[in-house]
């Protein structure tokens, strides 16, 4: 037991800013089941986010002076579920629900904590359900990813900004909007029957694979991965393919994450810091997780139809796999990937991919200028001005090549990668001469 705790939990630091850090990880990890509890119990997907929040904003309140419990889960459901029967005293619309509710809230009192939080099974289906519920076609498709990356991923409002290239006050709006619209037209919180299954596939994918992209590149906070993410965005995909065996996409999706969390033991240093796939020691890359995507693509590509957009990824993914060394690398085949992908679905991100394929394939210039096309689009983000200094470095132009580096650190970000760029850029700036002695 820490000093100052009481048992049973967990000390945070003494630093507030510490203390907040430890408990948003906790809701990171937690949140999704939560809220999926939270919607079963109550049938209402808007009233049980509002409910975990408020959840969350009394463990701020607490946590820090406290400690975590070690069943923060736990804690957290019980304290929404709390929340709950108070709002419908409020609003006398307790009928059979109370009971139900103040039965469970007694037993994650008394009872083991992990128990309390219900079948383990359940609740992986829950999260399922809370997906496709988040993605209902009635919302508008930027809405669903929005509510969704919240809900899900756990992610704050300019997390999900910079995910989707969008303003905060446009994400905050549309968050509220598809929260509203999904409590007004009462949408079921179940997986949809198999005849309305491909009207949200689309977007149940891209959220599953967003959700991954946050674990094997965190959008923001102090560790540059979030294996735990990544592996509850593969399982997600995999129970999908359960319900939809037939949907390459779905295996293709699968295929994708394998070969990219094949990487995670590689990619980073023994800082903490993030390693380029040209850095990682490929001895260390799962090669049980290169075969299971090799499969799942191999199922993916089976029929005459050709590749679609991430059996395409899952294709350059690959192309890095099978790779024995960063130099015999098949960098004009993914550049042909990357043109499908393009044609496919052209945007500024996935151009900006291929600039470095054809940086790597026919040299930086060729690239630079694909790239400086980009400016207007992606002014905003990250990685493209990370990859601008790159070039510049490259070309060796140390001056635009650290400017750049510069440039990207002091965009918000992962802070693992800050500290990466920014001594990128002072390795390339000259030492200060010392001063001379008269």
């Amino acid at each position: 037991m820490s000093e100052g705790t009481a048992s049973g939990h967990r000390a945070v630091g003494a630093d507030p800013a510490s203390g907040h850090r430890a408990v948003e990880a906790v809701w990171r990890a937690e949140s999704a089941r939560i809220v999926a509890a939270l919607t079963r119990h109550t049938g209402d997907f808007a009233w049980a986010e509002d409910l975990a929040q408020e959840a969350l904003l009394e463990a701020l309140a607490k946590w820090p002076g406290s400690g975590i419990p070690d069943n923060s889960g736990a804690w957290l459901l019980t304290v929404a579920k709390r929340r709950a029967i108070d709002g419908w005293r409020r609003r006398e619309r307790m009928n059979e629900r109370e009971p139900l509710l103040a039965h469970d809230v007694a037993l994650a009192e008394r009872e083991d904590p992990v128990e309390a939080l219900g079948d383990p099974d359940r609740i992986e289906d829950d999260v399922l359900r809370l997906v496709f519920t988040a993605c209902h076609p009635i919302l508008p498709a930027q809405a669903r990813l929005a509510v969704t990356l919240r809900t899900v991923a756990g992610l704050t409002t300019e997390q999900i900004a910079r995910v989707l290239l969008m303003t905060v006050p446009t994400v905050q709006q549309r968050i509220v909007r598809a929260k509203r619209t999904l409590s007004d037209a009462r949408i079921p919180f179940e997986v949809p029957d198999r005849s309305e299954r491909p009207a949200r596939l689309a977007t149940v994918l891209q959220v599953i694979y967003l959700l991954f992209t946050e674990g094997y590149a965190a959008a923001g906070g102090q560790h540059p991965i979030r294996p735990d993410v990544a592996r509850e965005a593969v399982r997600l995909a995999r129970q999908l393919a359960a319900l939809m065996p037939h949907e390459r996409e779905v295996h293709a999706l699968i295929a994708l994450m394998e070969f990219q969390s094949s990487r995670f033991a590689a990619r980073v240093d023994a800082e903490g810091l993030p390693l380029t796939i040209a850095e990682q020691d490929r001895r260390r890359w799962d090669r049980s997780a290169i075969a299971r995507g090799r499969a799942a693509l191999a199922r993916a590509t089976a029929s005459d139809r050709g590749l679609a957009y991430y059996g395409l990824q899952a294709s350059i993914a690959q192309c890095h796999a099978i790779a024995p060394t960063a130099d015999d690398t098949d960098w004009p085949r993914i550049v042909a990937l990357y043109d499908g992908l393009v044609a496919l679905a052209p945007s500024p991100v996935i151009r900006l991919n291929r600039a470095v394929a054809v940086a790597m394939a026919d040299g930086p210039d060729a690239a630079l200028a694909l790239v400086d096309e980009l400016d207007d689009e992606l002014s905003g983000f990250r990685p493209f001005h990370a990859v601008r200094a790159e070039l510049s470095e490259r070309r060796g132009d140390s001056d635009a090549a650290a400017a750049a580096f510069e440039r990207a650190a002091a965009l918000p970000g992962n802070e693992a990668e800050t500290v990466v760029l920014r001594r990128r850029a002072a390795a390339l700036r000259p030492a200060p001469r010392p001063a001379a002695v008269e």
